[in-house]
């Protein structure tokens, strides 16, 4: 997959958990990427993603940025 795609799926990901009511919590970065811990505002629910692209990182730190 080319690093583009990988970008974009990582993309979708992040906009379909904001969508569907998470928030993101909590941004852990390393060498291998950012795992960015999403809750969900009504219930109790929880889902990590590990972003591992430089263009979703900075995807969702402007969200965060304007959030």
């Amino acid at each position: 997959m080319s690093e583009y795609q990988e970008f974009l799926n990582e993309r979708d990901k992040i906009d379909f958990l904001l969508q569907k009511g998470f928030k993101i919590e909590k941004v852990t970065e390393n060498l291998s990427g950012a795992f960015v811990l999403f809750k969900h505002t009504e219930n109790n629910r929880s889902a990590t993603l590990h972003i591992k692209t430089a263009n979703a990182r900075k995807y969702f730190s402007n969200l965060l940025i304007h959030s």
